[in-house]
């Protein structure tokens, strides 16, 4: 008796426990929307109630219309550029990030402060925006599709890294005993026990982040790096809205054909878990 009364007050605890977090939650987030809801009102107030607002809203929507779809004619090399930017920023990432997030997980990294190192080298590339990164680039090495390469580039391997790590540190310790068990080195766990727990994942994380870079390859087009991103702000700047339209219109459909490829890739590496 004495021990079910434990794990019911155990229990409880927890649960007193799990609802106090979510109630901090719930406070704190609160607290972030009113203030800033109050300090967008105090800064913002005269741009919301200001009939110009929706009036120049609805006029360069106007303009806009209808899409100048012989803009299309000119951009094929844009969309091979933009296309191989997203694909070889992705490739980068993945061969660094990588073999970095071995280094990064806690248990396969040599020693804490490698560890510690390399986690904080991942935590400086996704602090620096994309953007940023690509002016610094372009500023570097001049325009072209290789500023936006190094800056998407590099900006993922920090992301990646961070999931590559995390995955590391989530496999099944069983296994890794057993290949040790049978005179494995580390090298051999790694190898025989690891990697192949974490591929598909890995996989999946490296897909996700080639979708994001194809988005984020047209806005640091717009800092000069090539690509759709370098046609549309050369539209903007002439005031050709109808092929400011047409263009945006562009990027979405292959970031829904980009999209659609990265789910049947992971829809077979599911099939392929369950087999």
């Amino acid at each position: 008796m004495e021990t079910q009364k434990e794990m019911k007050y155990n229990e409880s605890s927890n649960n007193g426990s799990i609802l106090r977090g979510w109630l901090w939650v719930i406070l704190i987030g609160s607290i972030l929307f009113l203030g800033s809801s109050v300090y967008m009102l105090v800064v913002s107030w005269e741009q919301i109630i200001s009939p110009n607002t929706f009036i120049n809203i609805y006029n360069l929507i106007a303009q806009m219309l209808p899409p100048d779809f012989t803009v299309v004619s000119g951009i094929g090399v844009a969309v091979l550029e933009t296309i191989a930017m997203s694909v070889m920023a992705t490739f980068l990432s993945v061969i660094i990030a990588f073999p970095l997030s071995f280094l990064a997980a806690s248990n396969t990294s040599p020693h804490p402060s490698i560890q510690a190192a390399v986690k904080a080298i991942f935590n400086i590339l996704r602090t620096i925006p994309e953007l940023i990164m690509g002016i610094i680039f372009v500023a570097a090495v001049g325009f072209g599709i290789l500023p936006g390469i190094l800056a998407l580039g590099l900006s993922s391997v920090g992301m990646l890294g961070k999931f590559y790590a995390e995955a590391i540190e989530k496999v099944d310790k069983g296994l890794n005993e057993a290949v040790q068990s049978a005179g494995g080195s580390r090298f051999h766990i790694i190898i025989f026990s690891i990697i192949p727990q974490v591929i598909s994942h890995s996989v999946d994380f490296s897909l996700y982040r080639w979708e994001h870079n194809f988005r984020a390859s047209t806005v640091v087009g717009l800092i000069g790096a090539g690509g759709l991103g370098f046609e549309l702000i050369s539209s903007l700047r002439l005031l050709q809205y109808q092929e400011v339209l047409a263009i945006l219109i562009i990027v979405f459909v292959l970031v829904q054909l980009v999209d659609t490829f990265g789910n049947v890739i992971r829809r077979k590496l599911l099939e392929g878990e369950r087999i």
